[in-house]
């Protein structure tokens, strides 16, 4: 989970081009009292406050936060800085998506989709997944969010639990495999009840499998039940074959059509990252999902020189080959799981209807300021320019002398 794989996607998307195709912002970094929208208010402090040189000040509070050298959320320089951004983007793509500014807002730096309301869990801190979504209900009745990590979604369904304005759709590999959670029989609770959606697997899955036997067709039912007014779609890539901790067999295209069935359903989505432990297939991931995403998964299989090349060594090339491994997850197996969540979701008695109720404000986000010579009015004018846009100097220019 180490944010320098969002530098080596970022650097793809870069030399790919695909970055010309978009809207790129700079995220605002989320406040506290945004983050308390879901988390507990003495987390939060706890998390804005604790650094690597202050850890003994909080002995206490490790343990009940989960957090530090034992667990597995370190605390590291700059830890709720990082918090912030994600959150922040994550938050801003759903300001977005409300507002009719954009169809579909891509945050590859969230979906960290394990954090509780008073703990951190799995490399997971602030669930910005949890926050995007209620602001998305803010505009929205219901919301559908779907996880494609190899890890149960636990902390998203544990914050829904008990509601019927969001179903939780999660495909991960269940047993002895953190967090333990997500079995098929955990359904929901009270007017929840029906809408925590869990398909649990075993080692080996692959591409045809994945999508056709469960994803597809689940999904499929889920929208004629559910009828969400948006989605969510967690893209976690340690599903995909040769990841560090995952044991799927999923390949770069296997993945991505979970992405493009997802985008052509038509419906403002929230695409967001999540697992991933080895780096050069992370980003390898990420950036051929923005290229579906652009409607381009024609991009050349040689990877772009970047600075960060010598890491796909040493075929250097986008898309990966399944590994020689047996797919413990049987016809029959899969059959019995498709068959069960289908018949739990045609027991749902339709889509749940909403109260009309006065919308929550959106959050705010911070203005430019008014001297910033970069700022541009809608259709893209500077206030002391021509309109001309200017590349970053991080940017790659197509022509080098």
């Amino acid at each position: 989970m180490k944010p320098h794989r969002l530098k080596l996607a970022h650097h793809l998307i870069l030399t790919y081009g695909l970055y010309k195709e978009m809207e790129c912002y700079k995220p605002h970094p989320a406040a506290a009292g945004e983050m308390t929208q879901f988390h507990s208010e003495d987390y939060v402090n706890f998390m804005a406050k604790v650094t690597p040189d202050n850890l003994r000040q909080f002995a206490g509070s490790m343990q009940k936060f989960n957090a530090g050298e034992t667990t597995d959320c370190p605390v590291f320089d700059g830890l709720f800085e990082f918090t912030q951004l994600y959150t922040g983007a994550s938050l801003d793509g759903a300001i977005q998506l409300c507002q009719g500014q954009t169809d579909i807002a891509v945050n590859w730096s969230g979906g960290l989709h394990h954090a509780k309301k008073g703990e951190a869990s799995g490399f997971c801190y602030i669930n910005d997944i949890v926050l995007a979504i209620l602001e998305l209900l803010k505009v929205h009745p219901r919301v559908l969010y779907i996880d494609i990590d190899v890890h149960h979604g636990d902390g998203v369904e544990e914050a829904f639990y008990t509601t019927d304005r969001v179903m939780t759709f999660s495909i991960h590999k269940y047993g002895d495999f953190f967090p333990g959670t997500g079995h098929i029989s955990d359904v929901g609770a009270k007017d929840g009840t029906g809408f925590s959606v869990n398909a649990p697997l075993s080692n080996g899955i692959t591409d045809d499998t994945y999508f056709r036997d469960l994803f597809q067709p689940v999904l499929e039912k889920i929208m004629q039940v559910f009828q969400p007014g948006a989605i969510v779609l967690q893209c976690g890539a340690d599903s995909l074959t040769g990841d560090r901790l995952g044991c799927f067999n999923l390949t770069l295209k296997g993945h991505a059509e979970c992405v493009k069935y997802v985008k052509n359903l038509g419906l403002p989505t929230l695409v967001l990252g999540g697992g991933g432990y080895t780096i050069r297939n992370v980003a390898r991931c990420w950036a051929y999902e923005t290229a579906v995403l652009l409607d381009r998964p024609d991009i050349p299989n040689e990877i772009p020189y970047n600075d960060y090349y010598e890491y796909y060594a040493p075929d250097f090339e986008l898309h990966l080959n399944p590994e020689p491994m047996e797919n413990l997850n049987s016809p029959d197996m899969l059959s019995a799981i498709r068959i069960e969540l289908l018949e739990q979701l045609q027991n749902l008695q339709g889509a749940p209807s909403v109260a009309m109720q006065e919308v929550p404000p959106a959050f705010e986000r911070p203005e430019a300021p008014e001297d910033d010579p970069d700022v541009r009015d809608a259709v893209g004018k500077t206030k002391n320019g021509d309109g001309t846009r200017r590349q970053h100097g991080s940017e790659l220019y197509d022509h080098v002398d």
